[in-house]
């Protein structure tokens, strides 16, 4: 019995993952929004402001996840298995879940299923800025950041943060990363990939190919010099 899973950050076009795992049999949990998220997610989300009581805001885009390598509590752990009740009680050959939300708890979810099959999700920081998602304001779950009253920078913020934190934390042995882009602009070859990845043949879902490089017709701030690091490593021009 195989769990999957996708880490990454909200508006990173993480439903097309979702509805590509459902529509290849893998049980995604229910209830399910259109977007392919498990709900309730309130218990998620309470569990996220569990772990951050044990990040520690350094100043500036500067965090301390040194805490998070210590004992897990119980009420985290208690509120994680409420979340999955449906994905934990299912006796499917592949089950899994989709919340964006889970990235801010991905050091301890590697922990609690050390043998999932983890899929760290990448989108284009220009594109996902561009929309607003749960996790635009850190603060909602625990986490100290700069104050802004800048949206788009708190949607930046909240990428590298995420990012910052998914590359914090050891990776688990199941483990494979994929762009967005990819996906949707090489979408066969993606699914190979990932295909031999699952060890379950994935079916082909429809994309939206106007959904990559959106950036390049917005007339707002979408570009963060703190961002290009990154985004030079995942290949972004």
């Amino acid at each position: 019995m195989s769990v999957v899973t996708i880490i990454g950050r909200g508006h990173g076009g993480t439903r097309a993952m979702s509805h590509t795992l459902a529509a290849s049999g893998v049980f995604m949990g229910t209830p399910q929004n259109r977007s392919g998220d498990l709900l309730p997610p309130f218990a998620l989300y309470d569990a996220c402001r569990v772990l951050a009581r044990q990040v520690q805001w350094r100043g500036d885009l500067t965090w301390d996840w040194s805490a998070l390598r210590g004992d897990m509590p119980k009420e985290f752990t208690d509120l994680v298995r409420v979340f999955l009740r449906s994905v934990l009680a299912s006796d499917a050959a592949y089950r899994g879940w989709k919340l964006p939300e889970t990235t801010l708890v991905f050091p301890w979810i590697a922990r609690l299923f050390p043998e999932a099959k983890f899929i760290f999700w990448v989108r284009d920081p220009r594109d996902s800025v561009l929309a607003a998602h749960k996790t635009d304001d850190l603060r909602d779950f625990g986490i100290q950041y700069p104050p802004t009253d800048d949206v788009r920078l708190r949607r930046a913020i909240s990428w590298y943060y995420q990012d910052q934190l998914v590359k914090a934390t050891p990776k688990p042995d199941n483990w494979i990363q994929v762009r967005f882009e990819d996906f949707v602009l090489r979408q066969d070859e993606t699914l190979e990939r990932l295909s031999d990845y699952l060890g379950l043949r994935l079916a082909k879902i429809r994309v939206n190919k106007e959904a990559v490089g959106r950036w390049r017709t917005d007339t707002g701030v979408h570009t963060f010099d703190f961002l290009e690091p990154a985004m030079q490593e995942y290949g972004y021009e």
